[in-house]
């Protein structure tokens, strides 16, 4: 069986990429069910699968992320990797895809886990926002926060990799990728056009489809008022290139196979080994 990778709410499982994508697992409600029975759960997919990783978002209930770090004590496993990157909710929905496609290659589970952090060098994260007055995400100049109070107006709001924003306007322009990319534009409740539009043009998309809204957007964004949009590399093999070109290691701890500097299953970190100092010669008596 393949790595499991699991989500924390059914809307950040998104529809496959392709014939090859493996479902994801959804850990629902975990911080509203018995102890016992999340727990049952998740060493139930441990059996099945080997190995777990389960993609949060940061801006999900803190009971949830409690639950999952207590799941995970309690079983006393080196096999569930928790990871939680810096990314807005839609762009976690798209990691965790990107890690559902390469779990259907021939990666070792700590390969695959490290994948995650390499991934989101990748993705551009953004939204359409109705007001900037709550969000604490980006840096919102003071200029900014006085518009957000005028009615109608809309603010296009890159998040990552570098943070951008800008009024949304004929004149208004978001730093997009260097390389082909698929968009993903999440809208709720607020109408606007831009990003399906003006920006997908902007950043020459390959192809743009259009997904709900996850719940976790409004929070994270600060305002209800939001379009959540996302540029990620969609195509199998060249996610599996990016990832197979990097130098593997082995986990000094538990021996596992990663990339980068961190194993995301035991969170060693190799050991840093320091020169010794070089040994005065001996003085010696001329003869």
């Amino acid at each position: 069986m393949p790595t499991a990778i699991a989500v924390t709410s059914a809307d950040m499982a998104l529809p496959p990429q392709d014939e090859r994508t493996v479902p994801a697992v959804v850990l629902r409600d975990l911080d509203q069910r018995p102890l016992e029975q999340a727990l049952a759960e998740l060493q139930a997919l441990v059996e099945q699968h080997g190995h777990v990783i389960v993609v949060s978002s940061r801006a999900a209930p803190e009971g949830v992320t409690r639950r999952l770090h207590t799941l995970r004590s309690l079983m006393e496993s080196d096999r569930i990797a928790l990871f939680r990157p810096e990314l807005p909710p839609l762009g976690i929905a798209v990691l965790a895809r990107q890690l559902r496609q390469l779990a259907s290659c021939d990666l070792s589970p700590g390969v695959l886990a490290s994948a995650g952090r390499l991934l989101t060098h990748y993705i551009h994260a953004g939204a359409v926002l109705g007001s900037v007055a709550k969000l604490d995400r980006v840096p919102v100049g003071l200029k900014a926060h006085a518009k957000s109070w005028v009615p109608g107006s809309q603010f296009a709001v890159v998040a990552h990799p570098e943070p951008q924003l800008a009024r949304v306007g004929p004149d208004a322009t978001l730093t997009g990728p260097e390389f082909s990319t698929w968009m993903l534009v999440a809208k709720g409740q607020f109408q606007s056009e831009w990003a399906g539009s003006a920006l997908g043009r902007s950043w020459g998309v390959h192809g743009m489809r259009e997904v709900p809204l996850p719940a976790e957007s409004p929070g994270w964004w600060g305002t209800g008022k939001v379009v959540e949009f996302c540029s990620y590399l969609a195509d199998l093999s060249v996610l599996y290139q990016l990832v197979t070109s990097v130098r593997q290691n082995s986990c000094h701890w538990c021996g596992i196979d990663v990339i980068g500097d961190r194993c995301v299953f035991c969170s060693a970190t190799p050991p840093v080994y320091e020169a010794p100092a070089p040994r005065a010669l001996a003085q010696r008596t001329p003869a």
